[in-house]
């Protein structure tokens, strides 16, 4: 293979322009990472010189673009200004994302996006044209079809660079596709051009993200590109919440893999976790309240061996799992060495034990070769000063017979040459990461043998379990044991189908990205389960809704691949049954407010026998009873509404909760008449400090006099 020229090191953004320019010639297709990966002064530096181009063409693909949150009122821009100055600090929002959303992106210029952040481009004709479709372990090849040329990416280095010492580089939090992509272009002798932006704030990891010299052709390090990292605030975690989330964590065996999203809902799964963990008493009655029919074949206890994490999104409830000492079961990059972890032969850390069980394995031999030794100091068992001489093992003065029979020569061993910790073995495999800035802070400063056991790694080997490497099945095999794959859902027919990415309109909420692919894995590996979380209900526009419908216009999941289904309220396991059970299941974590109209539909489409009756403990799925049995536990401050901290303070967490109950009262004016004539009768005052800050002091006209008066109602 011809070795790579080194990297040509830019300091100025628009010398990095010029030289893009020059160098990719026609069209330009860029890709860079989906979220936090992107490098976003250099992107809007190019953006802006082909927007005044018009000679020159740009399409841009990409996935989940993020942007500051704006306010949809003034009362919400006045309460989120200060917030988000102090969150996302110098957070430089992409230009495009301005564009697109307005629609006025320029006709020389198309943005790709294949996941949407949740929402935002509903009703948005030109973002939803130009939607693509795709698995997320497809997307290197669809990228690949749409001709990329170009690819960008922000950067971390793994210290302050310095003129004339190394320059390791890591592409940090989106390794997930960069590396197959580049490799992919490059082994078909496709013109690319490949280019870094160094942001110092990012995290440094290292192994499987760590790009070697030459990776990429340019490499700007320059003023403005080490800007803060976009950092979404945990969501408040309420009621239904960690209803569904104690149902799911009940789900999950000791010694298995786990796979959780972001938000509220990852948040309430990380929370019941340490609860069963640390208060396993406490969990257990949490869960006998929410089972009225039992919590036969639930988990309630303690994690003895602890959970391997394989996520697609590294998120901060997978952070506090292991600092939790929860996610703590080691996989190793190695199928003999995982074998012995999988048959409970390796410690945390290397020992005599696991030298002699890849003797018996055969993977070394009895006598050491140059080859087993290499082999052995890259796992970390050996360690990295050990020699050959002589037909002896060495390091320094110490020299054993290298001879692993020898009871004389182990014992030698044993004392002298064994490594102090795995070198390839890991508690996390993810694919990408985003979380608030705490999480970010916690991996900048998290001890360096720590971070080693986070493998921040390429989407191919996180999202697919069939692999066409030497070896590599089996080893995903092997150390994805027991997994439960959890992701959350919008809609479930009667019969199954879940639709997760899109309204039956068509119209795209956010995208497929890799639920497909973790659904499949759960049906390729014999003990591994999908699960799909979602609220029952919801309101729009005043008016309540069951998310459990009798038939959708679109479907992301289709029911031949239907699992393990849960709701606030309740467990339904779908797998391997027939038609009318799965209904009878379903029906049973559904609103009790909408389970007739939909006993009424099974039984009209002859999937559903008459007469059926569910039974009576399934009568009662109201939040009412969800509010009776959580409520004490949620006083108690085990089930506290920001479970891992809040980037608002205290007055900012009082503000918003009456913020959040005013707009509910505006949504529902009717059904909230009583609520707003006692807030007009009331006499509560707002702190001074509140109304100041939401413009609403001083000289008020009869509009904001209302708003004031609820609002001070609510606090």
């Amino acid at each position: 293979m011809q070795q790579r020229k080194s990297s040509v090191w830019l300091g100025q953004m628009e010398r990095a322009v010029d030289e893009i320019l020059a160098r990719v010639q026609g069209e330009i297709v860029l890709a860079i990472p989906l979220g936090i990966g992107k490098p976003n002064p250099l992107v809007n530096a190019l953006y802006q010189r082909v927007k005044a181009m018009p000679g020159r063409r740009l399409r841009l693909m990409t996935a989940l673009s993020l942007e500051r949150p704006v306010g949809k009122s003034e009362l919400e821009r006045n309460f989120l200004k200060p917030l988000l100055d102090r969150v996302f600090e110098d957070y430089p929002d992409l230009d495009y994302v301005k564009d697109a959303r307005a629609g006025r992106l320029p006709p020389n210029i198309a943005v790709h996006e294949f996941f949407f952040k949740t929402g935002d481009y509903l009703g948005n004709a030109q973002a939803q044209q130009h939607y693509v479709c795709s698995n997320y372990s497809l997307v290197v090849r669809d990228m690949m079809i749409q001709g990329v040329n170009l690819v960008m990416q922000a950067v971390a280095p793994a210290a302050p660079l310095r003129a004339g010492g190394p320059k390791r580089l890591s592409l940090s939090c989106n390794p997930e596709l960069s590396f197959d992509l580049v490799e992919g272009l490059r082994a078909q002798g496709r013109p690319l051009l490949a280019v870094a932006m160094v942001n110092e704030r990012l995290p440094f990891f290292g192994g499987a993200a760590e790009a070697g010299e030459g990776f990429f052709d340019l490499v700007l390090e320059a003023p403005g590109c080490s800007h803060a990292v976009f950092a979404p605030p945990n969501a408040a975690v309420g009621g239904a919440d960690y209803a569904i989330g104690l149902h799911a964590s009940s789900l999950v065996p000791d010694g298995g893999t786990l796979q959780i999203g972001i938000g509220s809902l990852g948040d309430a799964i990380a929370q019941a976790l340490i609860l069963r963990d640390r208060q396993p008493e406490a969990y257990g009655q949490m869960l006998r309240g929410l089972c009225p029919a039992g919590v036969q074949g639930r988990e309630l206890a303690p994690f003895r061996q602890g959970l391997y994490g394989c996520s697609e999104m590294f998120v901060n409830g997978l952070l506090r799992l292991i600092d939790a000492g929860i996610l703590r079961r080691l996989v190793f990059d190695d199928l003999d060495l995982q074998a012995l972890a999988g048959a409970g032969l390796l410690g945390e850390a290397p020992d005599l034990g696991a030298l002699l069980g890849l003797l018996q394995r055969g993977r070394v031999g009895a006598v050491l070769s140059a080859q087993d030794l290499a082999y052995l100091q890259e796992q970390g068992l050996f360690r990295p000063d050990v020699g050959l001489q002589a037909g002896e093992l060495c390091r320094a003065e110490v020299r054993c017979a290298n001879d692993l029979q020898d009871p004389a020569s182990q014992a030698c061993i044993a004392q002298h040459l064994l490594g102090e910790r795995w070198r390839r073995a890991a508690v996390l495999h993810g694919g990408f990461f985003l979380g608030p800035r705490d999480f970010y802070q916690r991996l900048r400063e998290m001890p360096e043998a720590l971070r080693e056991r986070i493998a921040m790694t390429r989407i191919s080997h996180v999202n697919e379990i069939f692999d066409e490497g030497l070896g590599r099945e089996a080893l995903k095999r092997a150390q994805r044991l027991k997994a439960r794959f959890i992701n959350t859902t919008m809609k479930m027919t009667l019969l199954g189908a879940a639709a997760s990415d899109a309204l039956e309109s068509a119209q795209l909420v956010s995208g497929v990205g890799g639920q497909y692919n973790f659904v499949a894995q759960a049906h390729a590996l014999p003990d591994a389960r999908s699960i799909l979380l979602l609220r029952a209900c919801y309101t729009s526009h005043g008016q309540l809704r069951s998310n459990i419908v009798w038939n959708y216009g679109h479907v992301t999941i289709p029911r031949h691949l239907r699992d393990i289904v849960i709701t606030e309220y309740g467990v339904a396991d779908l797998r391997g049954q027939c038609d009318s059970e799965v209904i009878k299941r379903l029906l049973a974590i559904a609103d009790s407010r909408f389970q007739d109209e939909l006993i009424r539909a099974a039984q009209a489409h002859g999937k559903l026998e008459p007469g059926y009756q569910l039974p009576a403990h399934s009568r009662r799925n109201l939040p009412q009873r969800l509010s009776e049995l959580l409520g004490p536990w949620r006083r108690s401050g085990q089930l506290p509404d920001y479970p891992f901290g809040s980037d608002l303070d205290a007055d900012e967490l009082k503000m918003a909760r009456a913020l959040k109950q005013l707009k509910a009262l505006g949504d529902k004016p009717l059904a909230s008449l009583g609520p707003i004539l006692r807030g007009l009768l009331s006499r509560r005052q707002a702190p001074a400090a509140y109304l100041q800050r939401l413009g609403l002091d001083g000289r008020l006209g009869f509009r904001n006099w209302l708003i004031k008066k609820l609002f001070a109602a609510q606090l």
